[in-house]
């Protein structure tokens, strides 16, 4: 099985990168023979559509499943139609070696959850709502009643 973790740096013994869409490098590992393939992640400083275009990167490579910390909800639309397994969950602790080897052992599990809090993470929003993932913004943003008050 091809197995895509997202990382750090481009061996086995760099660290698991925390996103997908926005990870550095993109580490493709065949489960069976632990060769690895390393890709630059092209599209991490892409102002948008970051996790798409990494899904094409690793469809285009023939992945089966992807193992990282955390996938967006539009990156997570565009592996689910590439039939790419959605892994979610590693530990940014591991390194790629010790994630891929808790994925052989099955202490991974499969997401299911194509747009809830797992998969999306807390919202990017200005503290009104506007955040990813329906909405609800956890931001910076000054909320209802907590802005200047003008001056009459």
């Amino acid at each position: 099985m091809k197995l895509c973790v997202s990382a750090t740096g481009k061996e086995m013994t760099a660290k698991v990168d925390g996103t997908f869409g926005r990870a550095r490098y993109l580490l493709i590992v065949d489960t069976d023979t632990l060769e690895m393939e390393a890709l630059d992640n092209t599209a991490a400083n892409a102002s948008q559509g970051a996790g798409i275009a990494a899904a094409q990167l690793i469809a285009n490579k023939g992945v089966d499943a992807l193992l990282t910390g955390q996938v967006g909800p539009k990156a997570y639309t565009a592996l689910e139609s590439a039939n790419i397994a959605i892994y979610e969950g590693a530990s940014t602790d591991d390194t790629v070696q010790e994630a891929v080897n808790k994925f052989k052992q099955g202490q991974v599990k499969e997401s299911t959850d194509a747009g809830g809090d797992a998969v999306c993470g807390p919202g990017m929003g200005m503290g009104r709502g506007g955040g990813r993932c329906r909405g609800r913004g956890m931001g910076q943003g000054l909320g209802p009643g907590q802005g200047r008050r003008r001056r009459s």
